[in-house]
C-alpha cells in the first residue's frame, strides 16, 4: 500500500515574516523578552497588548526603526535589514504620514518613487493604489483637504504602492467614522485575497475579532496567548459562562463582596465565572443574604475580550 504524500512543512524560508526569540531592551527596561511569530500568507495576524506591553517595539524591530539585542527576524528567509525584506514589507503607521500640500496622485507618485519606481510601473501602482483605496475622484485633490477616512485610506495606499508582500498596519482606523472603516476593511479583505500577510494592531476588539485569523496577545513584552480566537477563549475558558451583574449600595463595599467571591469588577459591573448555569442561583442568593440589592443580571458565553481582560488584568483600550 503506497504511503501517503507528506506534507510540506512551513519553514521560515518561506514564511513571509518570521521572529525567533527577539529580545529588545532600552536600559533596565526590557520592552521584548523572547518574542517569537510566524505570519503565513494570507493570513492576518492581530497583535494586541496593553500600552507598554511590547507590541509597538515589536513593530518597529520588524521595519528597522529599532535594533534588537537578540534574536532574528526574517521576511521569506531573507534578514529583516536586507534590501530583498524591505522590498517584499510595506507599513502603514498610525500616525499620518503623507503631505497635505500634495494632492494624492502626487503623494502615491511621490511614495512610489520613494521606493524605487518608475515609469509604468509606478503608473500602474498609483492607478491601483487609487482604485483600491477608493479615491480615483479624488486623486486630483490636495490631501490636506481631504476628511479624515480619506487621509486614512490614503495613508494606506502610500504604505503599500510598491505591492509589498507582508504588510504591517499599525491601528489603521484611528480616528475614522463607521463607514471609513468599513471600508478599510474591506480594503484589507481585498489585500489577503491577493495573498498578502498582514500583522494588524488595534485598540478595538471588535476589529480584531472581524478581521484576524489568529491572535497573538502580548504583556511585558511577551507572547502570552496565540491562537484562533475559538481556541483562546477555549484555552482560557474551557466550557465555563460569564456571570455579568450590577447591585446598588456601596461601591467599595460591593467590590469588597464581588472579590470576595472569585469575581471582578468591570466598568461597575461584577463578572464571575461559573462553570454551570445552575450556580447562578446560588450567587444571587448569597448576595441578597449579604444585604445587597440586584439591578441586572446577564449570561454569555466568554469571549475576546474576556481572554484579554483574563490574561492581562486591563481592557485592550486601557
Amino acid at each position: 500500500m503506497a504511503s501517503a504524500p507528506a506534507v510540506p512543512v512551513s519553514s521560515s524560508a518561506t514564511l513571509p515574516l518570521s521572529i525567533d526569540g527577539l529580545v529588545k531592551r532600552f536600559g533596565a527596561l526590557t520592552a521584548v523578552d523572547g518574542v517569537s511569530l510566524d505570519v503565513r500568507q494570507s493570513e492576518c495576524l492581530g497583535l494586541l497588548g496593553p500600552n507598554g506591553a511590547g507590541k509597538s517595539t515589536v513593530i518597529r524591530a520588524i521595519v528597522g526603526r529599532v535594533i534588537p539585542d537578540s534574536g532574528s527576524i526574517t521576511l521569506f528567509g531573507a534578514r529583516a535589514d536586507s534590501t530583498a525584506a524591505r522590498e517584499s514589507l510595506g507599513w502603514v503607521p498610525q500616525e499620518l504620514a503623507i503631505y497635505p500640500r500634495l494632492t494624492c496622485r502626487e503623494n502615491l507618485t511621490a511614495f512610489g518613487r520613494y521606493h524605487g519606481l518608475a515609469g509604468k510601473q509606478l503608473a500602474e501602482s498609483v492607478a491601483w493604489c487609487l482604485d483600491w483605496a477608493a479615491l480615483q475622484d479624488r486623486a486630483k485633490d490636495l490631501a490636506g483637504k481631504l476628511s479624515g477616512g480619506m487621509k486614512r485610506r490614503l495613508n494606506m495606499a502610500a504604505g503599500i504602492i510598491h505591492r509589498p508582500r507582508v504588510v504591517l498596519m499599525d491601528e489603521p482606523t484611528v480616528g475614522v467614522d463607521p463607514q471609513s472603516r468599513n471600508r478599510i476593511f474591506e480594503m484589507i479583505e481585498a489585500l489577503r485575497a491577493q495573498g498578502t500577510a498582514i500583522v494588524y494592531t488595534t485598540h478595538y476588539m471588535e476589529e480584531a475579532e472581524r478581521l484576524c485569523d489568529r491572535i497573538a496577545i502580548i504583556d511585558h513584552g511577551r507572547i502570552i496567548a496565540l491562537g484562533t480566537k475559538e481556541e483562546l477563549v477555549h484555552n482560557a475558558f474551557a466550557s465555563r459562562s460569564q456571570v455579568l451583574a450590577r447591585f446598588a449600595g456601596s461601591e467599595d463595599r460591593i467590590a469588597a463582596w464581588v472579590e470576595s467571591h472569585g469575581g471582578r469588577i468591570v466598568d461597575s459591573t461584577a463578572e464571575f465565572t461559573i462553570e454551570r448555569s445552575i450556580e447562578i442561583g446560588t450567587l444571587l442568593e448569597s448576595a441578597a443574604k449579604d444585604g445587597f440589592e440586584l439591578e441586572d443580571v446577564s449570561l454569555r458565553r466568554p469571549n475576546l475580550e474576556s481572554v484579554f481582560l483574563h490574561l492581562t488584568g486591563r481592557e485592550l483600550r486601557e
